[in-house]
Formats: C-alpha cells, sequence, structure tokens
C-alpha cells in the first residue's frame, strides 16, 4: 500500500510546478491522469536532451502518470473533461487566469457533481491582481523575487540559477496545499481552490530579506559563496583539482575548522566570537581553510574534517551522486525499467514513510498512451470513443 492509494489527481497543466506537484503526489500513490492536448503536448516533452528521440526530463516529470489526450475546446472533449473531473479528488490546472471559465470549466462546473473536489490553480503570478494574465515562468520568479538580485559575485551581475528553481520550489508548496485541502475536505466533505502564484513560495525561502529591509532600509548584498551570516564559508579547490564546501553555522564547528587547518590561535580573537563578525573577516578565514585545503586531496580534507566532526561536503556532479554511500543507503537513486530505453536512472520520491511504501511504479508514458483505457473506466463506449477521435476532441 502507499499512502495516497485512493487518491485520483487529474494533471492538466504544462511545464514544471503543476506536473512536478502532480509528480510528488503519484509518487506517494496517487492515480495520476496526466491531460494534453492532442496536436499540443505539455511543452516538457521537449525540454533538456534526449536520447533515440525519447525525452529524458519527461521520463522523470511524467513517471506514474497515466496519460490522455482530450482538447478541452471541443464539446466534447470538454464533456470527458468534466466526467474525469467527477471521479477526481484533485484538478491541478495552469492555464491563464479566466481561460477554464471561458470554457465553462470553472470550479463550480468541475465541482457540480463532485463537492469535495480540490482544484489547484498554479500561474506565475496568481489569480488576481495586475500581472495575473502576464506570462509567468520560474524564471520571472526567481528574477522578481529576490533570489537573482542576491545571487553572484559581489562585483558580478544577478545570477539565475541553471535550472527550474523556483518551479521546483512551487511544485513543492503546491502539493502541500493539496494535502491541506484534502485533509480540511476530511473535515467538512467540502472541497475548494487553491491559488499558487510561483512567484511567492520561493520568496518565502528566501528567509527574513523583507523584514530586514522594513526595519533596516538594507537588503542582502550578492556574496558569491561566502555568507554574510558565518565564515568561514566557502567552495575551496582541493590539490586534485576538486572542489569541496565547508560551512561554520555552528561556533562550535568555526572552531574545529580553524583548529584542524593548523590556526588554532583565530579562535582566541573577539570578533571570532560570532558568525557575522567572522564574516567580516572573511578574507582571513578563506586564506586560512583554503592554504590548507589546496594542500590535499579531496579524500583527505573530507576524512580529516569528518575526524574533527567539522561540516564538510565534496561538490558533486552525477556521477559522483550515484557512486556515494549515503545517497545508496537511503536509495535516493531509482533504476526503473523504461518501454523505450530500457533500465534508466533517476532521483527517487523525496522521503521515506515508515508504514506506506512510495515508489515510480513506471516512468514518464507516450502521449495520450491511455486515452482509451481512462475513457472507458468513466463509461464511454467503443462508437463514442471513436466519434470523439473522429471529431478530433481525443487522441
Amino acid at each position: 500500500m502507499s499512502a495516497l492509494d485512493g487518491v485520483r489527481v487529474v494533471d492538466a497543466s504544462t511545464l514544471f510546478a503543476g506536473p512536478m506537484a502532480a509528480m510528488h503526489l503519484g509518487d506517494m500513490g496517487a492515480d495520476v491522469i496526466k491531460v494534453e492536448h492532442p496536436n499540443r503536448p505539455d511543452p516538457a516533452r521537449g525540454h533538456g536532451p534526449s536520447k533515440d528521440g525519447q525525452n529524458l526530463w519527461w521520463k522523470t516529470l511524467g513517471r506514474n502518470k497515466r496519460t490522455v489526450a482530450i482538447d478541452l475546446h471541443t464539446d466534447g472533449g470538454r464533456d470527458a473533461f468534466l466526467r474525469l473531473a467527477q471521479t477526481a479528488d484533485v484538478v491541478i490546472e495552469n492555464f491563464r487566469p479566466g481561460t477554464l471559465e471561458r470554457w465553462g470549466l470553472d470550479y463550480a462546473a468541475l465541482s457540480a457533481e463532485n463537492p469535495g473536489l480540490v482544484l489547484a490553480r498554479v500561474t506565475g503570478f496568481g489569480q488576481i491582481g495586475p500581472y495575473r494574465r502576464r506570462p509567468g515562468f520560474g524564471t520571472l520568479a526567481e528574477a522578481m523575487s529576490g533570489f537573482a538580485s542576491s545571487t553572484g559575485e559581489p562585483d558580478g551581475p544577478p545570477t539565475l540559477p541553471p535550472f527550474g528553481l523556483a518551479d521546483g520550489v512551487a511544485s513543492l508548496a503546491t502539493a502541500y496545499a493539496i494535502m491541506v485541502a484534502l485533509h480540511a475536505r476530511d473535515r467538512d466533505g467540502v472541497g475548494q481552490e487553491i491559488d499558487v502564484a510561483i512567484i511567492e513560495p520561493i520568496l518565502a525561502m528566501l528567509g527574513p530579506q523583507i523584514t530586514r529591509w522594513d526595519q533596516l532600509g538594507t537588503v542582502q548584498p550578492r556574496t558569491g559563496n561566502r555568507s554574510v551570516n558565518n565564515a568561514p564559508r566557502n567552495a575551496y579547490r582541493t590539490a586534485d583539482g576538486s572542489w569541496v564546501a565547508v560551512s561554520t553555522s555552528a561556533q562550535s564547528i568555526a572552531e574545529r575548522v580553524v583548529a584542524l587547518v593548523g590556526r588554532p590561535e583565530l579562535a582566541d580573537e573577539t570578533w571570532f566570537a560570532s558568525g557575522a563578525t567572522r564574516a567580516e573577516h572573511a578574507d582571513l578565514l578563506d586564506d586560512a581553510v583554503g592554504g590548507w585545503i589546496a594542500q590535499h586531496s579531496r579524500d583527505e580534507v573530507v576524512a580529516v574534517f569528518e575526524e574533527a566532526e567539522a561540516a564538510v561536503a565534496p561538490i558533486y556532479d552525477p556521477s559522483d551522486i550515484v557512486a556515494d554511500p549515503q545517497f545508496n543507503a537511503l536509495g535516493t537513486i531509482h533504476r526503473i525499467h523504461d518501454a523505450d530505453l530500457g533500465e534508466i536512472a533517476m532521483q527517487g520520491p523525496l522521503f521515506r514513510l515508515s508504514r506506506d511504501d512510495a515508489t515510480i511504479a513506471f516512468t514518464g508514458r507516450a502521449h495520450g498512451a491511455d486515452t482509451d483505457a481512462v475513457l472507458v473506466e468513466l463509461g464511454y463506449t467503443d462508437d463514442e470513443l471513436a466519434a470523439l477521435r473522429a471529431d478530433g476532441s481525443i487522441a
């Protein structure tokens, strides 16, 4: 058994935040049905690298999802979607605000025969406000949240992440919001709408920057790999050309670090007594720590730090991750049979439960692979399916 057995999620969203939220729920056992346009599948199927014509990102993002191709612009497609929503616990969508309403698929219509339905609406800027109709992507959220302005080298430009950070954070917020709404439904049997604006969850992750500006009138500067809250904290190059990251958020860790690099006297300085004042002497501390690390291999650095109970981690690429004994002990990387590519590796569910299994039953499936099977579950006959296919309502 899985924790979300019996929960049906209809994923009518595209690209990343909404589909990733559905993926998280599918990992926990929800029956996820991915709805795509017959002629315009989720653009995520074309993002990133491919092998033998198979998109690799989709193999992960589409895992544990049955796929149906329904055109919501047509009468037949809308009827099929309404019938699907009647069987669902959750619908996730990320059309621009007003689109579902224009199609006659607003929350009132979707929940008319299913009052417990939860509708999660994931957009760049939310359902209200002057920007609600703007196209919204994670990059814009990374810019507007303050993430980019505080990321990068002090004398360099604002820096955007090389992956969908804001979308990923928003996917977690969406999955959390869905579970909150389902819990509330268990109380009184009534569902509700969820409004997730991608600009908000990443802002919440950035700490007290708003409170700092409000109370002190200052903004967090760009500090590269350093921190304004503690030092030494940086990425340091080892003698064999690898890199390690060191953190000294705790005072005791900072003392251990300077001792193991042969500079214990630094801990006696008055400014060493707090993270903030240590950060004011980051050049000195980086010279001491970085100079010692530069004389040792990555494995030597990690071994000495671990023996001293100081905080260090090698900076990994994927080959390091799949070989790491801690990731292997956790079962982080799953090897799954894929119908197109054979065995493929991917990161697994986000956490483990003591009583309920989280699993990847199958990888991302072909566009519309389950259309007929799902609609037959809804009561459609072979003749009705043929008629829907003939007028382009399904594929």
